[in-house]
Formats: structure tokens, C-alpha cells, sequence
């Protein structure tokens, strides 16, 4: 049988594999734990994530030990869970030295000590009806052999060898070292230590008052969370906490602005450890939104409702130029507002559509670049924005509701601009879209649109009144109940119903996923409380006030290069810092400065808000863009000045809720819908100028015309939206002039 004349057909694919889009790889440093100690740590996280949702659903905890419960479970589910060092530091059997010996000596006996102290004062208290902290607290007691007052010098002491211990030993990732033990223990002596006692501790906590104990307890309590942050978060979260508990120390020798009195160390760590610092506002959104998002996201996992989504942007997206590129601008964006974290969203996500996008012609460094900035872009998506909303709304106290609705259309042009970068390098270069044999079938997921009720729910209850933790709950229980309505034969990898096992696993699993934002948000607080002790929040205030005002500039040029400031300490303090964090820190610093110069709060909150998210894929510390590149392949600088490119439009959307308060939703309906109108242009032509693409490739000149529109149509008033849209009728009318003068030229050659 003759074929001549039959088009060539292209091999058939592969069906896309999302069934572990949504999981987050484990850490390098993740130990692998098996036997009992492997259901210890299993056990635990369950009973770790059903004490927080029994505590916010049904039985309400006094605040402060709530949150000091919080914190302790954090560390020790990291502590056992998270190896000081990564894997490829860690031996199979351990590093055997002969310095662990005294060490781990010393540290047991210590710490074992220490324990004996807690059950001493315990006894006390309610066996022997001692009404008052038991007499230990301060130092009175004496058994002829020992001396209790030694308690809070021996859990220090353990604290410092086990981490120390830690560092030099590196162990083996398949069983928890003595000295993991020490700081897990440690980590249950701070709680139980402060718990009996916090009515005399949110009394003397940061005066005179405070008690020899109560600072060795906090000092060891503050070691413990910038180890575990370490762990889980790298370096540069500890060094900027490290620097700003040394100012608070160094401040009388400090120049200009930053000088202050100093704070005895006694005085400083009680403080730290209260509701201004460790237990303030990071930690009171850990504890309550993030632990119950974290936990709406393991339920979507495990029901395949994540999978789903992903599944639903490639049937519809994927057979468009560049297809899983604009898959991934969906995806990667849904699936970053739920996890919470940048650089992990693009190792979940991206370890799919990176590859997919390099199939289709993308190069790596694009391809990295697109995943990290449309990961980061995740974090300011409504509803949920990776957390971040919950502690804006706990910090300015402005209502969840209101901070979500007035995201959206800052999201929105953010999402546009990346999509417009992706489709006009798909169409200068010529891209595919995927084939229909490797997309899934768009028919069996509409089919199963019922998984989108999760979120549905989420946001309905939301707009009904329901609090953001009843909303929550109800969101995690539809995500239980949509896996049982998939039929067998839709049934696959990807979707599993979920049953009393599946819950179990979806309960550790979101342990396991809160680990690093516990200690991160516990890790800002120490940030936090420095800046409310010591006062720099108000002094940066103070300068922003005076450049703002300066005699030598215009009010408005001032007023700008104020916020241009403001912009550049939001980056540099987010550079590295997980979203939550570097949010947290700037709110603290930067925030205050632009309410004084008469910025409106949800102004203030949003602008520093947008440069910590986007600090993310901004060189040269860039942690999505790093992440990125080690997928893709390529080089990660030149990856992370792509993504900062593709990501230019988050750089000047902020400036614009200044310029124009209606991009915020405030305002009449008329404004709101000319602003993004006249945005939405701006950021197509941003995009083509980027690009170097608009109706065909552009020059340098045309492109910096074309920029010149796009700021014309983005700073929000009439007069510059004519100026942009007549330089983009322009810059299209001389393409299309060109294009026809050499397409006529080519026919008189060819002619």
C-alpha cells in the first residue's frame, strides 16, 4: 500500500504525569528516617497539625501558649526531622570523633539536669498544691548536693553544645544524632518552662523584674529557632537576625540615626521572647492562617484536587505557541498563592513545565526565568497570596476581605505581563504548542470541574462573613469530600480518594510542610522585636521624612525618590528571606516611614509587600531564580536577570497605587475600570518593549518609544493615556510601513 503523499505524523508522546506536581521534594539535609523513630516523628506531626485545628475549630487556647506550643512543636518535628547539614555532608553511619564523647556527656547530663528541674517544679505544683511558681524559679532551694537555681545555665549549656555538636559531627541521615536529641528536648524545656509561669513573665519580661532564669531560658529558646532556621531556611534569614540583635547592642556606638541607648542582655532576650518579638504577629499568623492553608494544600495533594489544576491549564493552554509556558504562568501562579514559598513552588512546579518548556524550543534561561517569576507571582494572587495577606491583615489590622479584593488587579496585570513576554517570544522564535496526543483530555477534566470546589467554597465562605479560619476548615473538608466524586474510570495516580489512612498521611504531610515557616516566622520576630525595642522603625521614618521634605528638591520629586528608597530597603531586606519573612521585616521597617509621609496604610502595606515578594527573582540574591536555573540548567545570574525582566511590570505596578488609589479598587466603579483599561495596555506594550516584539521585531529606538507608551499608560490619567496609545498607534503604523516596503522590494527581486 502506497504512502506517497501522506504528511508525516510526529511520533506519539507521552500523556503529561502531574502526579507529583504538587509535591514539594524533600530538603537535601531531610533525614529518611525508618523503625520507630520514623513513627515517633510521624505520630507526632499528626498530633502536631490536630492540636491546631482542634485548638482554632473547637477548644481556644490562651494566646501566648498557643503560640509557644506552636513554636515548640516546630522545633521539635525539625529537629528530628531536618539533619544539620545537607546529605552530601552526612556519612552512612555517622562520623564517629573523639570529641562527641565528653560533649555528648556533658550535654545528657546537662540537659538531663535541666529536665529534672521542669518535673521538680511540676511536682510542685500539682502534687504538693504550691499555689505560687515553685521555689526553684528563684533559686531558693537547696538539697544539700545540688542547687535548682542551676536550671536555666545547664539548658543553655545543652543548647550550645548540641548545636555546636551538630555543625561538627554531620552524622548520617537515616537516624537522629545525640545532639539533635539535646536541642529536642531543649525545645520542650522552653515551653514547659514558660507555660506554668506567664502571668509573672508578660509582667517582667523586658524590665528590671525579669528573673535570672526566664533569660537563660529565652537566650536558649532564641539559639533554637536561629538553628532550626538554618536548617530549613539557609543563612541569610540568621545573619540579618544576628546583625539586628547585635544592634541592638552596639547602639551607643553607632553614627546618625541608628544610635540608641543599648539594652542589657537579660533585658533584651525576656523581651525578644514576648508578643512585641518571637511571639508577636509573624508567629500569630504561623500558628493560625498558614498552618490551616498549609493544611488545605497537603489535602488538595493527596485528593489529586492539585494535580487537577495543573492537569486543567495544560488542556487548556497547552496547545498554544509556547504552550508550557503559558501553563506554567497558570499553574505555577495557582499553585504558589496556596504553598507559600517561592523557590518551592518552582521546584514542585518547575520541575514539569521547566523541562516541557525547553522541549518546545524555549531556552533554559527563559525557561527557568518564566517559571520563577510566574512561582513568585503566586504570592500576590488572591485569595490566599501565599500567606501573606493573613499577616497583612494581622499587622494593619485592615479586614482579609478587603486586602484580597484590592489585590486583585495588581495580580491581574502582573499575570498579563508575563503571559504577553511569554506569547511574543514564542512568536518571534517561531514555538509550537504541545500536540494533542501529549495534553490531557480536556473533555474528562471538564468532566470533573467539581474539583474546583475547594476553592470555591474557600472563597464563597470568605464572602459571606465566615472568618478566614472557618473558611479554611470548611475548604479543607470539601477537599476530602470532592476525591470520593471522581468515578473509577477517571480515577489514576493523581487522585486518590480520601479515606482515614489518606487523612492521617495529609495530616503529617502538612507537619512535615510547616516546619520552615515556623521557624521562619519565629526567626522574623526576633527582627521584629529588635526594631520595636530599639525604636530604628521610627528613626528610618524620621528619613524618609527628611528626603521627602528635603528644602533642595520639588515636593513631588522628593516625595518619589522617598518611595524609590523605601522600594530599595524592601528588596535588600527580602533578598534571600522567604516571602512571609522578608514581608514582616519590611512592614516593620519600611511601612511606617511611608504612612508618615502621608501615604494611606493599605498604600504603605501593599507597596512594601509587592518588592519583599519580588526580591525573589531580583538579582544578584535571587531565590526562585536560583532554583530555577538549577532545573533549566543554565547559568543562575543570567536566570535571574531574565526573570527580572519578565517580572518589570511588579517593579512599577506599586508606584501606581499611589499615583492612582483606584488600582486598589478604591474609588468609583469609573476610575477603577480606567485605570485597568489604560494598565492593561501599558503592560502589553512593557511586554513588547521588553520583548524587543511587537507587530515584528523592534529596534532600540522603538523599543524605548515603546516603553515611553507603556509608562504613559500606566501612570493612570488621561492626558498620558493619549500620549501612550498615540505612540503605540506609532509604533505600529511605521512597522506596518516598513514591513510593506520590504515585502515589496522582495517581489521585485524575486519578479
Amino acid at each position: 500500500m502506497s504512502t506517497q503523499g501522506t504528511p508525516p505524523t510526529e511520533p506519539e508522546g507521552p500523556k503529561i504525569d502531574t502526579s507529583a506536581v504538587d509535591e514539594e521534594p524533600p530538603a537535601s539535609n531531610e533525614r529518611h528516617l525508618a523503625g520507630w523513630a520514623l513513627w515517633l516523628f510521624f505520630t507526632f506531626g499528626v498530633l502536631y497539625t490536630f492540636f491546631h485545628l482542634y485548638s482554632l475549630n473547637v477548644a481556644p487556647l490562651e494566646t501566648w501558649t498557643f503560640r509557644i506550643l506552636h513554636v515548640a512543636g516546630g522545633l521539635v518535628i525539625g529537629f528530628g526531622l531536618m539533619a544539620a547539614w545537607s546529605a552530601d555532608h552526612m556519612r552512612e553511619e555517622g562520623h564517629k570523633s573523639p570529641i562527641q564523647y565528653p560533649a555528648a556527656v556533658i550535654a545528657i547530663i546537662a540537659i538531663a539536669y535541666a529536665t529534672f528541674c521542669i518535673a521538680y517544679a511540676y511536682v510542685g505544683q500539682s502534687l504538693l498544691g504550691q499555689a505560687n511558681p515553685p521555689p526553684w524559679v528563684y533559686g531558693t532551694i537547696d538539697l544539700g548536693f545540688i542547687s535548682l537555681s542551676l536550671f536555666g545555665v545547664c539548658l543553655w549549656a545543652a543548647t550550645v553544645i548540641g548545636i555546636l555538636s551538630g555543625w561538627a559531627l554531620r552524622g548520617t541521615a537515616k537516624r537522629v544524632l545525640w545532639s539533635d536529641w539535646v536541642l529536642l528536648v531543649a525545645s520542650i524545656l522552653v515551653a514547659a518552662y514558660l507555660i506554668p509561669q506567664l502571668d509573672r513573665v508578660r509582667m517582667s519580661a523586658g524590665t528590671p523584674f525579669a528573673l535570672t532564669p526566664d533569660f537563660w531560658v529565652t537566650f536558649s529558646g532564641v539559639l533554637l529557632i536561629l538553628e532550626l532556621t538554618r536548617r530549613v531556611a539557609g543563612l541569610a534569614l540568621v545573619i540579618i537576625s544576628i546583625i539586628f540583635i547585635a544592634y541592638a547592642f552596639l547602639g551607643p556606638w553607632l553614627p546618625g540615626f541608628l544610635a540608641h541607648q543599648g539594652y542589657d542582655i537579660e533585658r533584651f532576650f525576656t523581651y525578644v521572647y514576648t508578643d512585641n518579638g518571637i511571639l508577636g504577629p509573624t508567629t500569630a499568623v504561623s500558628s493560625t492562617y498558614i498552618i490551616l492553608f498549609i493544611c488545605f494544600a497537603a489535602f488538595l495533594q493527596f485528593s489529586g484536587v492539585g494535580a487537577y489544576f495543573v492537569n486543567f491549564a495544560f488542556a487548556v493552554a497547552g496547545k498554544a505557541r509556547g504552550g508550557p509556558a503559558k501553563v506554567a504562568v497558570f499553574a505555577s501562579g495557582l499553585m504558589g498563592m496556596i504553598n507559600g514559598t517561592s523557590a518551592g513552588n518552582v521546584v514542585a512546579t518547575g520541575s514539569l513545565t521547566i523541562p516541557l518548556m525547553k522541549k518546545v524550543g524555549y531556552r533554559p534561561r527563559s525557561a527557568g526565568a518564566i517559571e520563577a517569576a510566574a512561582s513568585t507571582g503566586g504570592q500576590i494572587m488572591p485569595p490566599i497570596m501565599g500567606a501573606g495577606a493573613f499577616i497583612m491583615a494581622e499587622i494593619t489590622g485592615i479586614p482579609y476581605t478587603e486586602l484580597v479584593v484590592a489585590a486583585l488587579i495588581p495580580a491581574v496585570l502582573y499575570f498579563m505581563s508575563i503571559y504577553f513576554m511569554v506569547d511574543f517570544e514564542a512568536v518571534r522564535t517561531g514555538m509550537r504548542g504541545m500536540r494533542k496526543d501529549e495534553l490531557p483530555e480536556l473533555r474528562r477534566l471538564l468532566a470533573q470541574i467539581y474539583l474546583f470546589i475547594p476553592i470555591i467554597i474557600l472563597i464563597g465562605a470568605l464572602f459571606m462573613g465566615y472568618s478566614v479560619i472557618r473558611a479554611g476548615t470548611l475548604a479543607i473538608v470539601a477537599a476530602a469530600v470532592v476525591s470520593w466524586l471522581t468515578p473509577a474510570k477517571y480515577r489514576d495516580s493523581t487522585s486518590q480518594r480520601m479515606g482515614p489512612w489518606n487523612i492521617i498521611k495529609a495530616l503529617e504531610l502538612t507537619a512535615r510542610m510547616s516546619i520552615q515557616i515556623t521557624a521562619v516566622c519565629a526567626c522574623a520576630g526576633i527582627i521584629v522585636g529588635v526594631i520595636s525595642l530599639t525604636g530604628v522603625g521610627a528613626r528610618f521614618s524620621s528619613l524618609l521624612l527628611g528626603v521627602a521634605d528635603s528644602p533642595w528638591l520639588p515636593a513631588n520629586i522628593g516625595l518619589l525618590l522617598a518611595m524609590v528608597f523605601a522600594m530599595v530597603i524592601s528588596i535588600v531586606l527580602g533578598m534571600g528571606m522567604p516571602t512571609t519573612a522578608a514581608y514582616a521585616v519590611a512592614a516593620s521597617v519600611v511601612a511606617p516611614g511611608l504612612i508618615e509621609l502621608g501615604i494611606p496604610v493599605l498604600v504603605a502595606h501593599f507597596f512594601v509587600f509587592y518588592f519583599a515578594v519580588i526580591s525573589a527573582i531580583t538579582p544578584p540574591v535571587a531565590l526562585a531564580s536560583y532554583a530555577a536555573a538549577a532545573i533549566s540548567g543554565s547559568d543562575p545570574m543570567r536566570t535571574s536577570v531574565t526573570s527580572f525582566k519578565l517580572g518589570l511590570a511588579a517593579f512599577i505596578v506599586p508606584y501606581m497605587f499611589f499615583y492612582s488609589p483606584a488600582m486598589l479598587l478604591e474609588g468609583n466603579w469609573a476610575a477603577i475600570i480606567h485605570v485597568g483599561a489604560s494598565a492593561s495596555i501599558g503592560v502589553y506594550l512593557l511586554s513588547g518593549a521588553v520583548q524587543g516584539w511587537y507587530f515584528g521585531r523592534l529596534g532600540a529606538l522603538l523599543r524605548l518609544a515603546l516603553l515611553a507608551g507603556a509608562l504613559f499608560l500606566m501612570s493612570g490619567g488621561w492626558l498620558t493615556d493619549g500620549v501612550g496609545i498615540a505612540i503605540a498607534v506609532a509604533v505600529a503604523g511605521y512597522q506596518r510601513l516598513v514591513a510593506e516596503r520590504e515585502t515589496s522590494a522582495t517581489e521585485k527581486r524575486s519578479a
